[in-house]
């Protein structure tokens, strides 16, 4: 029915990744990806470094942190920073005469992933 030869052969393929923990969410990070994360204090073109990895694969081994992965980090860099696409709250009581309309545009950080050191 299916050829597991060909499914064993994408998992071997696939590059190292990482879950990393920024900003309260985790993200599933590989080298040379470009994300946006919450906003950091840093400026354009800085190195980042994340301590707080929780997971990283590298084809058929995995090894997962109890909660962080001891001695692994991510290596990064910053590409821009920027404001997300602009969400609309509208309130409306009925019958009250009484409406509310505001917007919000969240800041947000994108790198770029530069490296995945595991010890």
């Amino acid at each position: 029915m299916y050829n597991f030869v060909f499914f064993n052969k994408v998992i071997s393929e696939i590059s190292m990744y990482a879950v990393v923990r920024t900003g309260g969410k985790q993200y599933r990070v590989s080298a040379g990806e470009k994300l946006r994360i919450e906003k950091l204090p840093a400026a354009v073109g800085s190195e980042l470094v994340f301590d707080e990895v929780l997971l990283v694969g590298d084809g058929q081994a995995l090894s997962v942190g109890t909660p962080v992965v001891k001695g692994a980090s991510v290596k990064a860099k910053i590409v821009a920073h920027g404001l997300r696409e602009k969400v609309m709250i509208f309130k409306l009581r009925r019958r009250k005469n009484s409406k509310r309309l505001r917007g919000h545009r969240q800041a947000y950080t994108e790198i770029e992933v530069t490296g995945i050191a595991q010890a």
